[in-house]
């Protein structure tokens, strides 16, 4: 199952990658650069993963009385993802913003049309 969460992630990834370099519709560009941030939030999951694991939730009596932690699912991945997923909808509201002004300055959002105006 893990395996199938990899190649997700990699699809979603060069999807993204695909989107920025072939599309020249700036939000559609802002789109794949949110894909590629799906991506790789996936992907950094699947990292974490443990198949088979729990939450990290412990007391301290478990820990010694000898509980094995290695059934335990890390929770670094999964705390990296949660801020990795803050930034990109910031990182996209400042794209989109950006998007918006520059429509409003050359009333455009194709890539080729805003460089040809710049001479």
């Amino acid at each position: 199952m893990i395996i199938v969460n990899y190649i997700a992630s990699i699809i979603l990834i060069v999807l993204g990658l695909y989107t920025v370099c072939t599309k020249k519709n700036l939000i559609k560009v802002v789109l794949g650069l949110g894909i590629i941030d799906y991506g790789v939030n996936m992907l950094i999951v699947s990292f974490g993963f443990n198949d088979g694991g729990t939450a990290p939730i412990y007391q301290m009596s478990d820990l010694l009385n000898g509980v094995s932690t290695k059934f335990f699912v890390d929770p670094v991945p999964q705390a990296l993802t949660l801020t990795s997923i803050v930034i990109g909808a910031c990182v996209d509201a400042m794209a989109l913003s950006l998007v918006i002004m520059i429509y409003r300055k050359y009333k455009t959002i194709n890539a080729d049309e805003v460089r040809r105006l710049n001479g």
